[in-house]
């Protein structure tokens, strides 16, 4: 099993930037992709942006693409999201996801991902 921890959430006005942190552990050997997802009040759980781990291949969201920028650190297990240019419509808790199989076809999916952080709150004010 992953554990996933994200961090780096907080309030910043329009046009500003954030970065989100996401720190695995455990059996990170195990590690396919990794992604992070969005939820806002009152809307279902959207997908933001991934990396395929097994294939090196990025995927963005059209709403964050040129936007938002998904990295990561292989020697600390750390995913990083970059985020610049918010807008209000960016406030959610972002989450931090990882799939312990291959998912290429479902990377866009939840369902491809079976480890999941606690969530990071991302507040833009206008």
């Amino acid at each position: 099993q992953v554990q996933l921890v994200e961090s780096g959430g907080g309030l910043v006005q329009a046009g500003g930037s954030l970065r989100l942190s996401c720190a695995a552990s455990g059996r990170t050997f195990n590690i396919y992709a990794m992604a992070w997802f969005r939820q806002a009040p009152g809307k279902e759980r959207e997908f933001v942006a991934a990396d395929n781990w097994s294939g090196g291949r990025l995927y963005y969201a059209d709403s964050v693409k040129g936007r938002f920028t998904i990295s990561r650190d292989n020697a600390k297990d750390t995913v990083y999201l970059q985020m610049n240019s918010l807008q209000p419509e960016d406030t959610a808790v972002y989450y931090c996801a990882a799939a312990g199989r291959p998912i290429s076809a479902y990377i866009r999916a939840e369902s491809g991902y079976n480890s999941w952080g606690q969530g990071t709150q991302v507040t833009v004010s206008s």
